[in-house]
């Protein structure tokens, strides 16, 4: 047994991933923006749904009022289409450079996992992947006495959070060459980031818990 494996209150139980004392699965990811496509996608997914109910309410407007008479009717509203999508489109990558310059293209985000939830933490800008490492090795020495406080201490210290509740997911999308698990319930989306190493234990681990989820990828 490791050095690792073998600290008090805690457990390592992939290359990455601890089991803490609290009963919770904790391990850092390092997003690299340029090789990672997943969040820019995401994006133009919702900009597409979102222009689509735009342009459908338009459509339906004008069709009741009778202005779609000629070709040209027709032919204005495949132009307004085109000029919203550009722009969207154009848009989000101006936004996606400036976001990616801000982090550095990278950002650090921390996953907590149990039998009822996997939570997104994630991390101020400034957090580098080393320091998110030390981060749970340290919690899984001081939870030892109060883990419920130091948990919660984690989550405060940290930057956004998305938490999605297991028995709720309806579907989990599975993109092993992204790295990404989709984690999506009716009403929210999660994405769950995992290295090669341990990505095969966390896909397994949700696919297990999440009983009425439809699963692809």
């Amino acid at each position: 047994m490791t050095k690792e494996s073998n600290l008090p209150h805690g457990e390592k139980v992939t290359e990455n991933i601890w089991l803490c004392p609290d009963g919770v699965y904790r391990w850092s990811y390092e997003f690299n923006m340029l090789k990672n496509p997943t969040i820019i996608m995401t994006v133009w997914k919702v900009l597409g749904i979102s222009i689509g109910i735009v342009m459908g309410f338009i459509f339906l407007t004008d069709l009741f009022e009778g202005n779609f008479q000629t070709a040209d009717d027709w032919l204005g509203l495949g132009q307004l289409i085109l000029i919203m999508t550009g722009i969207m489109l154009c848009l989000s990558i101006v936004s996606y450079v400036i976001l990616g310059a801000i982090y550095g293209w990278k950002y650090q985000v921390l996953f907590e996992m149990t039998d009822e939830y996997v939570r997104h933490i994630q991390m101020p800008k400034q957090v580098k992947k080393a320091e998110a490492i030390g981060w749970i090795t340290a919690f899984v020495g001081l939870m030892a006495g109060k883990p419920t406080t130091v948990g919660a201490g984690l989550i405060a210290a940290t930057g956004t959070t998305s938490t999605s509740e297991l028995k709720n997911v309806a579907a989990l999308k599975i993109r092993k060459g992204w790295n990404t698990i989709h984690v999506n319930q009716k009403l929210d989306r999660n994405q769950v980031y995992a290295e090669d190493a341990d990505f095969d234990f966390v896909a397994n681990f949700l696919k297990e818990h999440c009983k009425n989820a439809k699963i692809s990828g």
